[in-house]
């Protein structure tokens, strides 16, 4: 069992023309790799008619609804998250009750509001009450702002975390770009956020800092955009760890966090 819990697809409103054939080779791929499961998001409309990371509501419907399509059309191995934008308040939480109805699993926020900021507290108060994850963009260490997007870094997540203790929370791709050590020393003590391992990044020493600061059971493995380093890690965590151990990154973890069934061996 190997559950991806960081990945993406596309469709037809979005800004490349080859949706469909990027949507196959990603799960061609992840057949070569062993994935059982993607669980995924589609950022509304990836740009094309909102921004990136400020979608309109009709936007993050619309997207919502081709990954539901997604869903229904590979039942056995695709999972969903609603991805929202919480700036919008009512929209977000109607939208997140009618994808969790509708068989997702968990909820993802891009870089739509700070993590810290007070208007995520109806969001995690609705995950919390459905039981299922939160899973956000993360800056690994933000040294400033960026254009078009209110982008977090760690400490902001955990002071979310620790205002939401019964929520799990997913630090996105710690391979991502940036100082991850940074992330590791901020989260090392706040026990309801996880680690996602995606991301493009594969430093010398970022997998065995992962250990050391959370323990293999605050682990999840992902590949985000770029599959050959999720691969990469993978084999990599297969000569650092022992295979009770592994197996926990590779989906024990995830199995624990998500709801009860959402994965085919739960």
């Amino acid at each position: 069992m190997l559950v991806d819990i960081h990945a993406h697809f596309l469709y037809g409103r979005t800004p490349r023309a080859d949706w469909r054939e990027r949507n196959a080779s990603r799960l061609a791929a992840g057949e070569r790799i062993g994935i059982s499961v993607h669980v995924a998001s589609i950022l509304g409309s990836w740009g094309l008619t909102s921004p990136l990371y400020f979608p309109s509501p009709a936007d993050v419907t619309a997207g919502n609804d081709a990954l539901l399509e997604l869903q229904r059309a590979h039942p056995n191995r695709i999972r969903g998250y609603a991805c929202v934008n919480p700036n919008f308040t009512e929209h977000a939480r109607r939208e997140i009750a009618r994808c969790l109805d509708a068989g997702m699993v968990g909820i993802k926020l891009a870089a739509s509001r700070r993590a810290n900021d007070p208007l995520l507290d109806p969001v995690c108060a609705l995950a919390r009450e459905r039981r299922v994850p939160v899973l956000h963009h993360i800056w690994q260490h933000r040294r400033r702002d960026w254009p078009g997007q209110e982008a977090s870094d760690a400490p902001e997540l955990c002071a979310l975390a620790l205002r939401h203790p019964e929520v799990s929370f997913i630090l996105a791709h710690i391979g991502g770009g940036g100082d991850w050590r940074h992330s590791l020393r901020a989260v090392a003590d706040v026990g309801n956020v996880y680690v996602d391992l995606s991301g493009s990044g594969v430093d010398g020493g970022m997998l065995e800092a992962c250990v050391a600061a959370v323990g293999v059971s605050r682990l999840l493995w992902g590949t985000d955009l770029t599959m050959d380093t999720g691969w990469a890690k993978l084999r990599y965590l297969e000569s650092l760890l022992g295979k009770e151990e592994l197996v926990f990154v590779r989906w024990k973890n995830a199995a624990r966090i998500f709801p009860p069934g959402a994965f085919p061996a739960d």
